[in-house]
C-alpha cells in the first residue's frame, strides 16, 4: 500500500470521495485564517494505493484531496488542475465537483 486513506461519504443525490495521504490523519494545519483539519472520521474508512485511489477518484463526481502523494497523482493523471490546488502550511489541498452541463 501507498499510505492513502479513503473514505466514500454516501447521500441520497451523490457521493463524496475523501482521499488524504495516511501521514496527515488526525492533523490540523493552520495558515492565517484558513484551517485544514485531518480528521480520521472523515477520511479514514480503509488504506489503498494510490492506483486504486486514482480508479476511485476518476469516477468520482465529488471529491476532497488532502496531501502531496495524492494530489500528485492525481494532477499526473489530469483529473486535478494544478491551478486549482491551495496549500495551508505547506499541505496541498483541493476540491473537485464535475458538473454535467447537458442536464
Amino acid at each position: 500500500m501507498s499510505g492513502i486513506c479513503i473514505k466514500i461519504h454516501r447521500y441520497p443525490k451523490c457521493s463524496l470521495v475523501a482521499i488524504c495521504d495516511q501521514e496527515l490523519i488526525n492533523k490540523t494545519f493552520r495558515e492565517g485564517k484558513l484551517k485544514l483539519e485531518i480528521e480520521k472520521e472523515f477520511y479514514d474508512d480503509r488504506r489503498c494505493s494510490i492506483k486504486e485511489a486514482i480508479d476511485i477518484l476518476d469516477r468520482a463526481v465529488q471529491a476532497n484531496l488532502v496531501g502531496k502523494k495524492i494530489i500528485k497523482a492525481a494532477i499526473k493523471h489530469e483529473l486535478v488542475d494544478p491551478k486549482a490546488v491551495i496549500q495551508i502550511d505547506g499541505i496541498p489541498h483541493v476540491q473537485i465537483m464535475k458538473l454535467d452541463l447537458l442536464n
